[in-house]
């Protein structure tokens, strides 16, 4: 794939120190994403020289910063984390559900973000647990992987989970696989009302116990008369769940789970224009249609909404709940087959990684380019003139 015209790493070049600058409410870890992305693939991080087999010509390769937040390193964790997963699907059909805090907690989350983030990874997987334990929902119980977006297609925050959960789920006894009842999995109106519940009571305790961070704009919330009255006045509203019927089997899922997985919060390929001072992007409209449109921001204010997704330090934002937690996911799997008669596991045409390195061809004569020692930044440093002379 080409390189695109624009990446967030030119932004950070022009705009960066400048942002930094007038932000001091960033985090060690906002600054460490932010630098990592800036040096990835250049020189600062180092490289090898890859050498031609045939024509014996030499050119830099630099590293990657690895980091789950760049646009330019997520490809390769992906196909490995699918490669994983694709031992572990089912030869079902597999739903979609999708739960979305409201916006009046986004203040919440920017100040609290793995309280909160972990608030709503709890509600949403209990809440599907329970009302799929329900003899009259489905009386089963299910597994499924839920993964956290913090954004929306516009940049601003926007905290959702998306669960990708298999069609049905074990009887009580584990004696049978029970299929589900509704073409949605689940009643969406009754996961709202349980899941809002839960996130609430979930609220208070972290309040209570002191957990939440409540200074600067939230600092009248620390008031605990306040507090709740803001908690109280959440549970008057309706809060969105999304569910899409099945969708198909295994290699379905693969393909849509790729969409969702090892996401940042915009990639470099929606990035349309920058001229030192502005950017414009692509978005889609999903309250208009899903329209393709275009936003113009200044650099400043786009940095500073693609900061805002950079989640807590070691923050696990795609889990497994139910029977797919590691301690049980094994020997439920391999029950759910035999339930289901299917005693190996379903074909899926999923990428699957080499262990041996990527190949790539001399763009003098199309040889094979054989990837040299790993080089410091230093090392490279004193290289290139050689390189670039001959």
């Amino acid at each position: 794939m080409n390189r695109s015209t624009v990446e967030v790493a030119d932004l950070l070049h022009a705009q960066g120190d400048r942002f930094i600058d007038r932000s001091p409410w960033l985090s060690y870890q906002q600054l460490s994403v932010l630098r990592a992305i800036r040096c990835c693939r250049t020189a600062a991080l180092g490289g090898h020289i890859d050498r031609c087999s045939q024509c014996g010509h030499q050119a830099i390769s630099y590293n990657s910063c690895r980091n789950r937040h760049c646009p330019k390193c997520q490809a390769q964790a992906r196909q490995r984390w699918l490669a994983a997963r694709e031992k572990e699907l089912l030869a079902v059909p597999y739903f979609h559900v999708v739960f979305t805090l409201p916006h009046e907690l986004n203040a919440l989350c920017q100040r609290n973000a793995r309280v909160m983030y972990d608030l709503l990874f709890h509600a949403s997987a209990a809440t599907m647990l329970e009302v799929a334990a329900k003899p009259k929902r489905l009386g089963a119980q299910i597994g499924f992987i839920s993964i956290l977006h913090t954004w929306g297609q516009n940049l601003l925050l926007h905290p959702h989970i998306h669960c990708l959960v298999p069609a049905g789920g074990f009887s009580p006894e584990k004696k049978h696989w029970v299929h589900p009842k509704y073409a949605f999995f689940l009643p969406v109106d009754v996961l709202s009302c349980v899941f809002r519940d839960k996130f609430i009571s979930g609220l208070k305790k972290a309040y209570r116990r002191g957990k939440l961070v409540l200074s600067g704009p939230l600092a009248e919330l620390s008031d605990k008369k306040r507090f709740l009255a803001f908690a109280n006045s959440l549970g008057k509203q309706k809060w969105v769940v999304y569910a899409k019927p099945a969708f198909g089997g295994p290699t379905q899922v693969i393909r849509y789970l790729g969409r969702y997985t090892h996401r940042v919060a915009i990639s470099n390929h929606r990035l349309l224009a920058f001229d030192g001072e502005n950017v414009a992007f692509r978005w889609k409209d999903y309250a208009h249609g899903n329209k393709q449109r275009t936003m113009a921001v200044s650099a400043q204010e786009f940095l500073r909404r693609f900061t805002q997704h950079i989640l807590p330090r070691a923050f696990v934002r795609i889990r497994q709940f139910g029977y797919l937690t590691n301690t049980r996911r094994a020997a439920s799997l391999a029950l759910a087959r035999e339930l289901l008669n299917a005693n190996s596991a379903p074909a899926v045409t999923c990428p699957s990684q080499s262990d041996a390195p990527a190949v790539w061809r001399c763009p003098r004569c199309n040889g094979e380019m054989r990837i040299g020692p790993n080089l410091s930044a230093w090392e490279l440093t004193s290289l290139c003139g050689r390189l670039d002379s001959s």
